[in-house]
């Protein structure tokens, strides 16, 4: 791959339809930004409305022609995915890109309107649920990729299959490294059974390095953990990379040629800085029973069932 690939190797995306999950802030937000500029119409798939029509104005006043739509998608909720499912499809014919970004970051316990734990629900069940409700339309659309954005939390995270809601033990970090390892089984697990059923989708996954944004802002607000508000200014300066460097792994994936399925990009210097390289992912990613008891939990916990042979 190019050792320094950027924003500016990407295709010409005209005539491709793009879902961005919780594009109005952060990542979402700025690969949303690039890939309109690239001529993709975009549909930034928000929770909140209001929010995701100020930034899509943000976006059309420095470009003007940007093919720019905004839907509600709560990933709190099923019914909402469902919804979201359902309205996009009648709008749309074709899904060129799936970019699974919303997420949540160590907050303390809740759950969703489904009883899930919140992290495990919105960051991986949420997804899970959309791309198996709009699968059929994406392998109908000739070389799409599903896009599932992870964190270097994954590298130390572990599935708890005995508490998956952590409702005997919860860690808000523990919670949050096992929903971004779902991430990856995810996306690993995935692009094993396209290919089995002889689809040309591209499944993979990325994470930014340490970028520091929202996620830590909304942790901290919730958490009320002052002393991590301190770590976070402490490590920007010296950890930390500019939005517009920690985005290019996920649209490395997204819309790079030479991208491949059942990988995982980040950045190329010790998980923090640089441009988009393939990582090496928590070993669990590469166990047979691991991907396929999330898999199957998933399929239960959400009641969404995919058409797809088992690998």
């Amino acid at each position: 791959m190019n050792v320094k690939w950027s924003q500016y190797d990407i295709p010409d995306l005209t005539s491709k339809v793009a879902v961005v999950t919780g594009a109005n802030s952060g990542l979402g937000f700025e690969s949303s930004r690039v890939i309109a500029s690239r001529g993709a119409t975009v549909v930034m798939a928000c929770r909140n409305l209001e929010r995701a029509n100020r930034a899509k104005a943000e976006l059309l006043r420095t470009q003007p022609g940007a093919l720019l739509d905004t839907m509600e998608l709560d990933n709190a909720s099923l019914d909402s995915v469902h919804a979201f499912s359902d309205s996009f499809r009648n709008k749309y014919d074709r899904l060129d890109i799936l970019a699974n970004n919303a997420g949540v970051m160590a907050i303390p316990y809740s759950e969703t309107i489904d009883g899930f734990e919140t992290q495990i629900g919105v960051n991986h069940l949420a997804h899970f649920a959309l791309t198996g409700l709009l699968l059929d339309l994406i392998t109908r659309t000739p070389k799409a990729r599903i896009h599932n954005v992870t964190s270097s939390a994954s590298f130390t995270g572990k599935i708890n299959f005995a508490d998956l809601m952590g409702k005997q033990r919860y860690g808000r970090w523990t919670a949050y490294g096992q929903s971004k390892l779902a991430n990856v089984l995810f996306t690993f697990e995935l692009q094993k059974r396209l290919r089995a059923a002889g689809h040309d989708t591209l499944a993979n996954t990325s994470h930014p390095g340490l970028v520091i944004g929202n996620l830590q802002a909304n942790s901290v607000a919730q958490s009320g953990t002052k002393l991590e508000a301190v770590g976070y200014r402490l490590l920007q300066p010296l950890l930390a990379q500019d939005i517009t460097m920690g985005v290019l792994p996920m649209l490395y994936g997204m819309t790079a040629k030479e991208a491949l399925g059942g990988v995982l990009y980040g950045p190329r210097w010790f998980n923090f800085h640089g441009y988009p390289s393939e990582k090496r992912a928590n070993k669990a990613a590469y166990d047979p029973l691991a991907l396929t008891t999330l898999w199957q939990l998933s399929e239960q916990l959400t009641g969404v069932t995919y058409d797809l042979p088992a690998s």
